[in-house]
């Protein structure tokens, strides 16, 4: 009786797959960064920050009695107590600075004069637009209250 025919099995070899795994990764380490754009995030995440910066630096000047003086820029935000004392800065991300498209200094005191009410240096709402290469998104300061929120 004759013996049946071998097959063999079908499916990749051990060495087949490390070699894929290997080239996967060094695509994904090499090219993807290249593929996607993190600009992007970075803005985003820059003024997300700006915004949880801003909410916080006014509960704090509410809290501690004080006023704090928040120094907006091309490059970034500084702020600091009304005596000068630097508290925090918020610099654009490296990749994209200048961030803010809006020219010249602007500022915004929380707890102006301890009234418990925000003074901006043009005494009326201010838009800080936060733009870098194709991502653009504006935020409103108001003047008085001083909350920050995105624009549509």
């Amino acid at each position: 009786m004759p013996s049946p025919p071998r097959s063999r099995a079908a499916g990749f070899t051990l060495i087949e797959l490390i070699i894929v795994i290997t080239v996967l990764g060094a695509l994904a380490v090499l090219a993807l960064p290249r593929l996607v754009d993190t600009e992007l995030w970075r803005l985003r995440a820059f003024g997300d920050d700006m915004q949880s910066q801003m909410q916080a630096l006014l509960r704090r000047a509410l809290t501690q009695r004080r006023p704090i003086v928040a120094t907006i820029t091309p490059t970034g935000l500084s702020f600091a107590y009304a005596n000068g004392t630097a508290i925090a800065e918020l610099p654009c991300p490296a990749t994209s600075s200048p961030c803010i498209a809006e020219a010249g200094t602007r500022s915004i005191t929380f707890n102006h004069a301890n009234s418990g009410s925000s003074q901006t240096s043009t005494s009326a709402a201010l838009t800080i637009t936060v733009s870098a290469g194709g991502y653009t998104q504006a935020y409103r300061l108001e003047h008085e209250t001083g909350l920050v929120y995105p624009l549509p």
